[in-house]
């Protein structure tokens, strides 16, 4: 479960938010606990960074950023710092890298800021328009609405992608990294990654970069499937009183 999405929840601080609680507060800190106990792995993709390290002091468990990249080689408030994957590491998580061209790639990044505001406007137009008419704007037809704004901007290749795993793995090391491509809630994918079936270009450009068979598999899975036999082994602990 993600601690939060775009906005704060009542015990969490959003990236995409302001500041309100400082991060988790004790009622936050006692759901992490709570899913610590149960066996759920704790999300922390889309918190704020003091959320993040709350989250981290507060679990006795690895935690996933399960759609996630790299802040220093996209300065967006979603990514994660050095720091902070270091931090990841340290606790046995997995950062799983997102795909979304405006998380990956600073001059897309930039040239979106430019297109957001009359994108936005435009969404919320549609929005209003359908809610007097007793409907509600689909998820679907919303992409198409954003997707026509940034049909125009300079979508990175999806070597991008690799770039930010390459990041990760130095900063964080090849155990702690895996693929959060987020395709069913980004309206813009690096050419050459579009879709799953295109997931074999960016495993042969790791290959290229001499990732071994054995750190394509970590990557591509076997990172997070480790960190859920984590998460479940604190759950039977905790649950019979051994920790």
């Amino acid at each position: 479960m993600t601690l939060t999405h775009t906005k704060n929840t009542k015990w969490a601080d959003s990236s995409g938010d302001k500041p309100q609680w400082n991060g988790l507060t004790d009622f936050g800190r006692a759901v992490v606990e709570r899913m610590n106990r149960l066996g759920m792995m704790v999300d922390i993709s889309h918190v704020s960074d003091k959320t993040f390290y709350n989250a981290l002091a507060a679990t006795r468990a690895p935690v996933i950023a399960s759609h996630s990249s790299c802040r220093a080689v996209c300065d967006r408030p979603r990514n994660m710092t050095d720091d902070m994957i270091r931090a990841l590491a340290k606790n046995g998580g997995v950062m799983d890298i997102n795909f979304y061209s405006a998380f990956v790639d600073q001059t897309f990044a930039d040239a979106y800021k430019t297109v957001s505001a009359p994108m936005d406007a435009e969404v919320e137009a549609e929005r209003e328009r359908l809610k007097k008419e007793g409907k509600h704007l689909s998820y679907a037809d919303e992409t198409k609405v954003r997707q026509k704004y940034e049909a125009n901007l300079p979508t990175p290749g999806f070597e991008r992608i690799a770039d930010h795993i390459d990041h990760a793995v130095k900063v964080g090391g090849v155990d702690h990294v895996g693929l959060g491509s987020d395709f069913d809630g980004v309206d813009s994918i690096p050419r050459g990654l579009e879709d799953c079936s295109k997931i074999p270009n960016l495993v042969w450009e790791l290959a290229r970069r001499g990732y071994s068979e054995s750190d394509l598999e970590k990557i591509l899975g076997g990172n997070v499937l480790r960190v859920m036999r984590q998460v479940e082994d604190v759950a039977r602990r905790m649950q019979s009183g051994r920790m």
